[in-house]
């Protein structure tokens, strides 16, 4: 039974090596796609393939075929990559938990005010070049195309996205008669314009409709990376008993049969068996 947690980390490595296969490829074509929106994620989906690809291969040699400097390795990775995890699932709850809807009055969609998110959201969404490069995704999706056949009661009955209340729109407060024209009116009021290549897409309401739909993906994410963290503790676990199992096999210690197949005894075999002798002696 010694030997049972080899065989479950060669099975999990397996598993996850051949889960790895579809993430890079997916990485790859999209790489390839001429749509902006993909390729936000080519390279972290790349950079996870093969480190899961990497990380899986050397678990699963070092659990199946007894090779202690792959699982040494594979268990050093994995402390990694349960620290970048926990603070990546603290980070994201830390930079989401503000923001949120404002109710408009006799509408079913909400409104999104800039100021209400994270400092660091706001400054990443303000960056001009990584705004222009939302903006051309939102373009190219074509959202706002869909509200452009609703109805003034559409409009009172409907709900929106996020994006589409944010970037499709004007604010609800806003006016444009002739006799409001000269009053206070929201920045955004100003920003606006008819034209379908314009419309709010510089308006802080759209920027605060990105953070928000960001805001929703990040949360929905959580739930996976907390599974995650959970998944890779109890693998990690299992890997350290495989470890210790695979150095007894190597080194006969602590156990009375020998189970080295070669004439000659690993470099650190002699020192176990001084330290073993060492305990039987004091205790």
């Amino acid at each position: 039974m010694y030997r049972f947690s080899n065989t479950v980390i060669g099975f999990l490595n397996l598993f996850t090596l051949l889960a790895s296969i579809p993430i890079i490829g997916a990485g790859l074509w999209m790489a390839r796609s001429s749509a902006t929106c993909e390729n936000f994620l080519q390279t972290p989906l790349l950079v996870i393939g093969f480190v899961v690809l990497v990380v899986s291969l050397a678990g699963f040699i070092g659990a199946c075929f007894h090779v202690a400097c792959a699982l040494w390795l594979y268990l050093v990775v994995m402390l990694f990559l349960i620290a970048a995890l926990v603070g990546f699932t603290i980070f994201g709850f830390g930079v989401t938990s503000k923001g949120g809807g404002v109710e408009v009055p006799g509408r079913v969609y909400k409104e999104y005010r800039l100021q209400d998110y994270s400092p660091w959201l706001r400054k990443r969404i303000q960056d001009p070049r990584y705004w222009n490069t939302i903006r051309g995704c939102i373009l190219g999706s074509k959202t706002c195309e869909k509200l452009a056949s609703w109805t003034p009661l559409d409009y009172m009955q409907r709900d929106m996205f996020p994006i589409q209340s944010g970037c499709c729109k004007p604010p609800t407060a806003c006016t444009y008669n002739v006799a409001t024209t000269m009053m206070t009116q929201d920045p955004d009021c100003y920003r606006w314009n008819n034209a379908p290549n314009l419309l709010c897409y510089e308006c802080d309401s759209c920027k605060a409709g990105v953070l928000e739909d960001i805001r929703g993906n990040w949360h929905k994410l959580s739930v996976l990376t907390v599974t995650m963290l959970v998944l890779f503790i109890g693998i990690y676990s299992i890997g350290c008993c495989a470890f210790r199992n695979t150095r007894r096999a190597e080194t006969d210690y602590p156990y009375g049969e020998n189970r080295m197949t070669k004439v000659r005894p690993r470099w650190d075999y002699h020192w176990w068996r001084w330290l073993h002798d060492r305990r039987e002696q004091l205790y």
